[in-house]
């Protein structure tokens, strides 16, 4: 586990995947930047590559994360991502495993490894409980636990999969931050997550698959207020 991820709960994890490129991912990513310093919520970033030093130049707060990366080291490995270049680049983090870019366990297993050589945080997506176990034996910074069937349905898991899933990790280890994604699309679903005892929550299509970038904008605002009003009723 890399120890020098300067994140903490309550967080929030943003995705534009493909839907957005260009100024408009760096427009989000602002917006974004101010959400987190007007609730005090960190805020993963986490943006296409080939925008990854637009984003990281045009931000102060959020944490910018890759995608994907490969597990190669430096040389040879055509259009294969190298873990030094997105440092170059700056990242500070990676996300592993998504359901849209899935590795074996082996191949995880390496892709950990070489982020914490390079120093670069974490966050690696699990289906089911059992899953979300499995990847915490090999010390991930921070799991997405999401259903597979739910993401990008507009329908959020249910309070006894974030309680499970949750416990399934910290089970294992309890330095692990867990995030419960996978269906968020609203204010409601951000607050019930982060209320139920997850460390994190996020959303890809329920902010980017809206048309406008104001209503984008709002929908972030909507989001990170969420998580911060449910975190502080949630430790009263």
């Amino acid at each position: 586990m890399y120890q020098g991820l300067k994140i903490k709960a309550p967080f929030f994890e943003i995705g534009p995947k493909n839907y957005l490129w260009g100024d408009d991912v760096v427009e989000l990513a602002k917006v974004a930047d101010e959400a987190s310093k007007k609730y005090d919520v960190d805020i993963i970033f986490t943006t296409p590559i080939v925008e990854l030093r637009r984003v990281k130049e045009a931000t102060t707060r959020i944490h910018v994360f890759a995608p994907h990366m490969d597990s190669l080291k430096p040389g040879r490995g055509l259009a294969d991502i190298l873990p030094e270049s997105l440092v170059a680049a700056g990242a500070e983090g990676v996300m592993l495993n998504h359901c849209e870019k899935p590795l074996t366990i082996a191949e995880l297993k390496s892709a950990i490894q070489r982020a914490d050589e390079v120093g670069l945080g974490t966050i690696v997506c699990a289906d089911s409980c059992a899953e979300a176990a499995a990847i915490a034996h090999l010390n991930p910074n921070i799991i997405v636990a999401e259903p597979t069937e739910l993401i990008g349905t507009g329908k959020a898991s249910d309070k006894e999969y974030v309680e499970a899933s949750t416990k399934s990790v910290k089970d294992v280890n309890p330095a692990i931050m867990v995030l419960q994604g996978a269906g968020i699309k609203c204010y409601d679903d951000v607050y019930r997550n982060i209320f139920a005892g997850a460390d994190a929550t996020g959303s890809s299509s329920g902010i980017v698959g809206l048309p406008t970038h104001k209503e984008r904008a709002q929908m972030v605002d909507d989001m990170i207020r969420a998580v911060r009003e449910a975190w502080d009723a949630r430790h009263k």
